[in-house]
């Protein structure tokens, strides 16, 4: 009888083990990084922004604050909250009246039966001029409420999208008050691309009033505080412009709440 020899057992190498492994860990950290994109700064690194006189000439540059321009960028929260902040300007004030709301007689039209024509209640039904309107808009509230720490996180996202892309510009110096000054400040100042988004975004001190007179006559310009900054305003402007005063008025708004 001729013998049969057994098949020895194969036993993978220690090399295809590490392989392996290696593999599955790339492929965690491809998923994490398709979940949300995030900006790289260590504990050393500063947050940066260029800085310029009233002239329009660069100073230097300014340090950030490392709270608010270097955190994560998380394009899902700041989805959420441009909704609710459109969602909240709403006024849902549109209304109609029903059938029962206008004027007009409630006597039966024409009599039942013998006209030839359709059986009709009242000259107010919707079918007729002046008539009801069926199913028509009512004064409704459309307003979404969004936690404080999830829109602070958006606000967070949004601007470290900006502070990535160097679009952010600090300017250093009180201005007069007159929109030409400020007209000028911004040409030199601000490259915006007027195919994607013609709005520029000025962020001024609360206390700053003549900033308020000189960029709130300026085309293609949108004056908020620091203190109201929201994600939607910056997310729709190409550029930020941030009045040195202002990024103080910003820490004691938003960092104390972080």
């Amino acid at each position: 009888m001729p013998t049969i020899k057994a098949k020895k057992p194969t036993i993978k190498k220690e090399t295809t083990v590490k392989k392996t492994v290696v593999k599955k860990i790339e492929v965690k950290e491809d998923v994490k990084k398709a979940q949300g994109k995030v900006v790289k700064n260590t504990a050393d690194s500063k947050v940066t922004a260029p800085s310029f006189d009233l002239t329009g000439k660069r100073k230097g540059s300014v340090s950030l604050p490392q709270e608010l321009f270097g955190g994560k960028i998380n394009e899902q929260l700041m989805t959420q909250a441009v909704r609710v902040y459109l969602a909240n300007q709403r006024q849902g004030t549109a209304s109609t009246k029903t059938r029962s709301e206008v004027t007009g007689s409630r006597r039966k039209v024409w009599r039942q039966k013998g006209t030839g024509r359709a059986r009709h209640g009242s000259i107010t039904g919707p079918i007729f001029v002046g008539g009801g309107i069926v199913h028509g808009p009512k004064p409704r509230d459309f307003g979404l409420k969004m936690p404080k720490k999830m829109k602070l996180q958006a606000l967070v996202s949004a601007l470290t999208e900006k502070s990535s892309e160097n679009m952010v510009y600090i300017l250093d110096g009180k201005l007069s008050g007159k929109s030409k000054e400020f007209a000028t400040i911004v040409k030199t100042v601000v490259a915006s691309d007027k195919k994607k988004k013609p709005s520029i975004l000025f962020v001024r001190n609360n206390e700053d009033k003549q900033a308020l007179l000189a960029s709130r006559n300026v085309e293609k310009i949108v004056t908020v505080t620091g203190s109201d900054i929201n994600t939607y305003g910056v997310m729709r402007s190409s550029a930020i412009l941030i009045s040195k005063d202002a990024i103080e008025e910003m820490k004691k708004t938003f960092i104390k709440t972080l």
